[in-house]
């Protein structure tokens, strides 16, 4: 089994808008992401060659330039192309899913690609068709935005015209062309009262498939319906018995979204999974949120692919979104699965690692442009690409090697006890017989990450994360573990063999470190030293965080990681010191730089403090002339985790964005919470007459990438998040 891979494509059209993927990630001007991709040791690439890219303005003007390149070097690079034509789109503007021309039109684009790039034998014209024709003829989302069965027919029925000509036209030039035909492959289930809705939907889903085939004819399941609902012409669908295409290789898209449970009893089900059929109301809701027992997953799935067309298979698009320990999983149980039915004599070629230079929006299903990421086998949000550990596991994957994450020792939230929307639902009838089930892969003990700093804010929202995430975590206390103790230090890493320290401990107190300096350096200095030194004798990767109070704040804009500190109080001298003793000790360690925590889970960061204030009617004075990088700490636990699990080093400075001063950030909670600006006045922060000097300007960026959403969005969650803690 090969392991292929693929980049996030989508060119969809909302009203007249275009949202377009490659742009979005990067990808349409970085050529040098190709040789990341063949360093994976990917066998084969779904690459766009996509039509409204090409032909943006008219049929027969078409601009090669960027295809000739970067096809050129797929096939230096002697990695096999599996061209897409249409990737959920519409086609260009002089067309549509709808237009009576479509099929024709593409077609003739189809055989200008297979002349121009005769040495390509593998196409997917048009990826999902199905699911296409639903976003666009059905649901209304994407264009034309229709919103009945006949429009969903029409966007269908063009798309898989438009294949079967584009095939032919592309067989004319190459003879043995092959069709590599995608489609969402999953279930539904139901109450038994919902039955007849799940038939239908588990009808639904091979409907493209079966077009291609020849296969929908008077005998077919859903013929009634498409000539009585959506008022298909016994012609048009007969045209397909008569012209049929069978794909060579049916491309499965599963996704953890693919399964889905009905319900008509709508008040166990947050409102959002309401909906109907305008005839019976009911709940539609992802499978894995809601039943009991989990569903057997993609190995059933396999075997009714395989018995229904007989033809081999390839799993063309793996993904999730999810923190970077479910991705891992996600993928690791959809490559054992296929395994275990290869050995079971089902035909799967490859395997495909899907965005792997992730993908944007698609949580509003593209209808948005909210800047919302997620993460494939690459970073993109950087000056530079960053690999993640996605990337060394589809590399371990794809040479055979055993995959060895720690975080594959533990399930993935879809098969967790907290994974549910609602009340756990009991459902019967959720395996299918002779199946290979993705529940059955047996897990090694987890190593655990051993967080230091119990009795801390940054500790305890380390424990609270990892928990949700489902990571294994110790979280120690000084009198669990001194970590300036090298003794204490050497007993806790032998007794609990963690795969990963988290030194979230520390010295705090800015001002009385400046008559304290030997408990601080003691706590901020050694503590991590002798972390490091023990961490490195074992193999097990560090994490340590330092401040912004390592910089002096003589500069006029954010400092990024590769800027010289230069420390103005004790406080910064001991994180500036750590950082240079840690690095000394360790080969390998993350370094975290950060500024003004806040967060829902504490009662002692500023903004908290500041609302408890302002709730109370009392008036605050607050510097105007300290400018510092406000910080999220949720976000931050989570970018921090990610970059642990990628096996990040170096120093990183991880923060919310932003440079503002200590008024300007109590002005803007004040606002966010409805609260009385008036109280908060700004001054100087020399009136305050504190022990330790600040830095005037100790704002932080990154030249690494900006790992964090921004400070509006922490603001937006920073409440609802307070009241679900």
């Amino acid at each position: 089994m090969h392991m292929w891979g693929g980049i996030e494509s989508t060119v969809n059209r909302v009203g007249n808008t275009y949202h377009t993927q490659l742009d979005r990630s990067g990808h349409d001007t970085r050529e040098d992401d190709l040789d990341r991709c063949a360093a994976l040791g990917i066998r084969a690439m779904r690459y766009p060659v996509l039509w409204e890219r090409t032909a943006p303005n008219s049929p027969h003007d078409m601009d090669w330039r960027w295809l000739d390149q970067r096809l050129g070097k797929l096939q230096h690079l002697n990695m096999e192309v599996i061209a897409g034509l249409l990737h959920h789109g519409s086609g260009p503007h002089y067309t549509s899913l709808v237009h009576p021309d479509f099929a024709t039109q593409f077609a003739q684009y189809a055989g200008c690609v297979a002349q121009r790039y005769p040495w390509i034998n593998r196409y997917t014209p048009i990826n999902e068709p199905l699911t296409t024709a639903r976003f666009s003829g059905l649901y209304g989302l994407w264009y034309p935005h229709g919103l009945d069965e006949r429009t969903f027919k029409n966007a269908l029925v063009n798309q898989c015209r438009a294949t079967v000509l584009g095939m032919r036209a592309i067989r004319h030039i190459n003879p043995s062309a092959q069709l590599v035909q995608t489609e969402d492959l999953g279930k539904t289930y139901s109450t038994p009262t919902m039955a007849y809705q799940a038939d239908f939907n588990n009808e639904m889903r091979w409907l493209a498939w079966d077009l291609l085939f020849g296969r929908v004819n008077r005998s077919h399941p859903l013929w009634a319906w498409l000539i009585n609902c959506c008022m298909a012409t016994e012609a048009e669908l007969m045209w397909f018995t008569d012209n049929p295409c069978p794909p060579d290789l049916i491309g499965v898209n599963h996704y953890i979204t693919s399964e889905r449970f009905l319900d008509e009893h709508l008040a166990q089900y947050p409102q959002r999974f309401h909906g109907g059929n305008g005839r019976q109301a009911y709940a539609d809701i992802e499978a894995a949120r809601c039943l009991a027992t989990p569903t057997p997953g993609l190995a059933p799935l396999l075997n009714e692919v395989w018995a229904r067309y007989g033809t081999p298979l390839a799993i063309t698009e793996v993904h999730i979104d999810a923190s970077r320990e479910d991705q891992l999983r996600w993928l690791h149980s959809i490559w054992t699965t296929c395994t275990a039915a290869k050995g079971q004599g089902i035909e799967i070629e490859a395997v495909t690692a899907w965005a792997l230079f992730g993908s944007f929006d698609w949580n509003c299903l593209l209808t948005q442009c909210h800047g919302y990421y997620e993460e494939g086998a690459f970073d993109v949000r950087g000056a530079q690409v960053r690999q993640t550990a996605i990337a060394t596991l589809v590399r371990q994957l794809a040479s055979g090697q055993p995959a060895d994450h720690p975080v594959l020792s533990q399930p993935g939230w879809w098969w967790r006890a907290d994974r549910f929307f609602c009340q756990p639902t009991k459902a019967t009838q959720l395996t299918s017989p002779n199946s290979v089930s993705n529940n059955t892969v047996a897990l090694p003990p987890p190593r655990p990450v051993l967080i230091c700093g119990a009795t801390g804010s940054l500790g305890r929202a380390f424990a609270r994360l990892c928990q949700r995430r489902g990571l294994a975590f110790v979280l120690m206390s000084r009198q669990d573990m001194d970590i300036a103790n090298p003794q204490s230090v050497f007993n806790a890493l032998n007794q609990l063999r963690p795969w990963a320290v988290i030194n979230a401990a520390g010295y705090v107190r800015v001002d009385e470190a400046e008559s304290d300096a030997d408990r601080c350096f003691r706590e901020n200095t050694l503590g991590p030293e002798v972390l490091a030194t023990a961490c490195a004798q074992r193999d097990i990767a560090l994490v340590i965080f330092s401040s912004d109070l390592v910089f002096g704040g003589d500069s006029a804009q954010p400092y990024v990681e590769t800027d010289l500190p230069g420390p103005v109080n004790i406080y910064g001298r001991s994180k500036a010191e750590a950082e240079a003793k840690v690095v000394a000790a360790h080969p390998m360690p993350l370094i975290v730089r950060s500024s003004a925590f806040f967060g829902p889970w504490d009662c002692h960061n500023f903004v908290s403090t500041t609302l408890d204030a302002l709730a109370l009617g009392k008036p605050l004075r607050v510097a105007n002339d300290i400018v510092v990088s406000p910080t999220y700490v949720p976000d931050l636990v989570n970018a921090t985790l990610d970059l642990l699990i990628d096996g990040a080093t170096g120093i990183w400075h991880l923060t919310s964005g932003g440079a503002l001063t200590w008024a300007q950030l109590a002005t803007k909670a004040a606002e966010v919470a409805n609260r009385d600006v008036s109280l908060i006045h700004p001054c100087s922060n020399a009136s305050f007459q504190r022990p330790a000097r600040r830095p005037a300007y100790s704002a932080l960026a990154s030249h690494r990438g900006f790992m964090m959403p921004t400070l509006d969005n922490a603001f937006e969650r920073f409440q609802a998040d307070q009241v679900l803690s």
